[in-house]
């Protein structure tokens, strides 16, 4: 006898997720998503958009408000980011004077905003107005002299401390995601990582708040990484308004592409660049649909920000320069020796501050954060402020370096011995003999630089939020001005020299030291970072400097060739594996002869694979088996015997199924038998009624042969984004291959840790 006559007349038995339940199809914190799984319910809910479009206007107007839901994320997220990034460079100009004084007429005001509504400012003393005075001037009346200087420097140090304090307490107490760049996490959650309130509100009030706190603390850090994180959370919180990317991890991962250009942009008023950057550098999928929406995305943010005017220079950046002079064929060289210079510091730099990452997380360093961060502050603000080249925020440095010297310019940097005979037009000034305020700021960068690169290694990583973006910039741009000004003197005293007879001639403007910074900073970004396309044109946006693309070319291929020369990892995927995150790079290499055999689990000596049965198994063994194994999910197959493979069941959403069964479906108990067939297995009578699953089974799960080459299996992973696939022979199953399993396999190739990789 069997139970069929119930079976089928029951109308409380129902195939299980025939209507939505909630919380089905969606990830766990630390896993990832399955790619194709998300493509494949977008492409069903497109389909079923389309079909109903065509019953009445009121669904075609659904359909069309569907459709330019993604402009209008990439709107809101331009909107915030763009306000955001302009709130955070006034407030960091405000902050960073505090620390040296403030603005009688209206405290809020910065030093050069102070200035600006003086009546009694000249062009030449520009800086300085009765308006704007020291602490030393306003508490004992004094602006010269020993004791002004201590107590200036005594405030300036108390400042910086007490930013940094609220920065790292803020960050420890309410958003410990709000720390680091932000880039690598982001970089691993665009790979298809889930890390929960990474990209939530907390994170992007916290993170926008302590960013203005460290940046004018005077760290050495910067802005343009956690600008990133600041405008992919903004991304998150629009794109959570919408279902289209709320119920599909894979649509959102497209939005927080976009906007991780939108935070280049506005980080360095750099749009195209911003683009360029989100896809050679941070995206892991980036379809032609995302380059247009992260295109409109930039704009938006761009003139969002040029409208807030944060620089008061009507311009977008900071940087802006203007040359007057063409660059020659033979200081190619030297751009040549600064690209060699960026590669050495981006070594330098990776395999120092990863070895200190690591020493902080594996000693008793790293459960003192806060007071690592005040050390590191008190350190950083006790060295820099004797020294004006460190002294100042390091915005405002990389601006000086990056000028050209011309007739007005009051900087010690452009203390040359004018030519009393000299006609020239003034914006086309000969080189001349470095003066005594030039060798001054020589030896001044030169310790500035050594004090650069030192401070950096030990600043970035800590727990608070911290760019590398401009550090890097600023020890290029030291090292390129104090190039510069050498092959300047070098000219000038010697152009008689075959290298220099063509076109150095006296009195001719044949070398700019400006450029040489700008040429330095490109060097030592791309030797950290191993950026090249994206790095190129967002120097020459950053600088306005058009016509000087191929010295900035030939410097950043030669940076990155020579820190690949040493190792193939840039700072952002040295700190991912240091981590642990499961991420697969897609510019990895995988040559070894290994197949999908000597990878898939179980190995020889192991238990046998975790299974279900497709109508043999009970809700009580299946309820077993979960509680038992911690697996994300489970092959179906038609029997032990057998182990022909039906399809692949997730753990979530087993459990997710089984829990909304007991409480919907009337007669489901624990001896009740689970299906996956169409049709239900013949039960003897008197039976529980069965359980259909068959709708959360993936029917066509992706699988390889034992004999398939682990080559192709890294290939297949990378491109699809699987979370698993699993090995068969004849149709029969044999064993599973996860992304934790590629990972782990490709490190001991590499001879690494294969247990660095933690997460699932």
């Amino acid at each position: 006898m069997v139970n069929t006559g119930d079976i089928n007349g029951s109308s409380n038995l129902m195939d299980f997720l025939d209507e939505p339940i909630p919380d089905v199809g969606t990830y766990e914190d630390f896993h990832t998503i399955d790619w194709l799984r998300e493509k494949s319910r977008d492409t069903d809910r497109h389909r079923k958009i389309t079909s109903k479009s065509k019953e009445s206007i009121w669904e075609f107007i659904k359909g069309l408000l569907d459709a330019w839901s993604g402009w209008v994320v990439m709107l809101l997220i331009g909107l915030l980011a763009g306000t955001l990034a302009g709130v955070i460079d006034l407030a960091v100009d405000w902050m960073t004077d505090l620390k040296e004084g403030i603005c009688l007429n209206a405290f809020w005001y910065s030093h050069e905003q102070c200035c600006w509504t003086s009546d009694e400012t000249t062009f030449e003393d520009r800086d300085k107005c009765p308006q704007w005075q020291k602490w030393s001037e306003l508490m004992i009346d004094q602006s010269e002299g020993g004791s002004a200087y201590i107590l200036n420097y005594f405030l300036y140090i108390m400042w910086a401390l007490l930013f940094a304090f609220l920065a790292v307490s803020l960050v420890r107490v309410f958003a410990p995601y709000a720390c680091g760049s932000g880039i690598p996490e982001i970089k691993t959650i665009l790979s298809g990582f889930i890390i929960r309130g990474y990209l939530g509100k907390w994170t992007l009030l916290i993170k926008t708040v302590t960013l203005v706190l460290v940046v004018s603390s005077g760290l050495s850090l910067g802005k343009e990484g956690p600008s990133v994180h600041v405008a992919c959370c903004c991304g998150n919180l629009f794109s959570s308004l919408f279902s289209k990317y709320s119920k599909n991890e894979a649509k959102r991962r497209e939005v927080l592409s976009a906007a991780a250009a939108v935070g280049v942009s506005v980080a360095f008023g750099a749009p195209i660049g911003g683009v360029l950057f989100s896809l050679e550098e941070v995206s892991y999928y980036f379809p032609l649909k995302t380059l247009w929406r992260s295109f409109f995305a930039a704009l938006v943010a761009a003139f969002t920000l040029r409208s807030i005017n944060p620089f008061g220079n009507s311009r977008l950046v900071l940087f802006y320069v203007e040359y007057h002079t063409p660059w020659y064929m033979a200081e190619l060289f030297p751009f040549i020796l600064l690209g060699v210079f960026g590669g050495l510091w981006g070594t330098l730099f990776i395999r120092c501050n990863i070895a200190w990452c690591r020493r902080r997380k594996t000693t008793k360093l790293g459960k003192y954060p806060v007071l690592e961060v005040i050390v590191v502050t008190a350190i950083t603000a006790l060295l820099a402020y004797p020294n004006p080249y460190t002294r100042r925020s390091t915005s405002e440095l990389i601006s000086e370096l990056f000028n050209d010297c011309g007739a007005l310019e009051s900087s010690q940097l452009c203390d040359y011995i004018n030519d009393p005979n000299m006609t020239r037009p003034v914006d086309d000034i000969p080189d001349r003999q470095a003066g005594a305020g030039v060798y001054t700021a020589m030896w001044q960068l030169a310790l500035a630089l050594i004090f650069k690169i030192v401070i950096t290694i030990f600043t970035f990583g800590m727990k608070i939020p911290s760019g590398l973006f401009i550090p890097s910039i600023a020890v290029g741009a030291i090292a390129g001005r104090i190039v510069g000004v050498g092959v300047e003197q070098l000219a000038y005293h010697h152009h008689d020299w075959i290298i220099f007879r063509n076109w150095c001639r006296p009195g001719a403007d044949c070398v700019t030291p400006g450029l040489y910074a700008m040429v330095g900073a490109a060097a030592c970004l791309g030797g950290v970072t191993r950026m090249t396309v994206s790095l190129v044109v967002i120097m020459f946006e950053l600088t306005g400097g058009l016509e000087y693309i191929v010295p900035l070319m030939a410097a950043a291929v030669t940076s990155k060739w020579v820190a690949d020369a040493f190792g193939k990892e840039g700072i952002y995927e040295a700190h991912i594996h240091l981590n642990g995150y499961p991420f697969l790079d897609v510019k990895d290499e995988f040559t070894h002869r290994t197949l999908a055999m000597d990878v898939m689990r179980p190995r020889r000596g192991e238990p046998s694979l975790s299974v279900l049965t497709q109508d043999s198994m009970t809700v009580e063994d299946m309820e077993t088996l979960i509680k038992d194994t911690d697996y994300n999910g489970f092959p179906v197959v038609v029997s032990r015997d057998s182990e022909r493979l039906i399809g692949f069941a997730q753990r979530r959403e087993l459990i997710i199924a089984i829990k909304n069964a007991r409480q919907c479906q009337d007669g489901v108990v624990s001896n009740s038998i689970v299906y996956f067939t169409e049709d239900p297995p013949e039960l003897p009578a008197n039976s529980p009624n069965p359980l259909k699953l068959r709708r959360i089974l993936n029917l066509s799960p992706f699988t390889v042969t034992d004999h398939t080459p682990m080559e192709t299996v890294v290939d297949i992973f990378r491109k699809l984004g699987l979370r698993q696939c699993l090995v068969t022979r004849s149709g029969r199953l044999l064993g599973i291959i996860t992304k934790k399993d590629v990972l782990r396999h490709m490190a001991q190739m590499a001879n690494q840790d294969p247990e660095s990789i933690m997460f699932n």
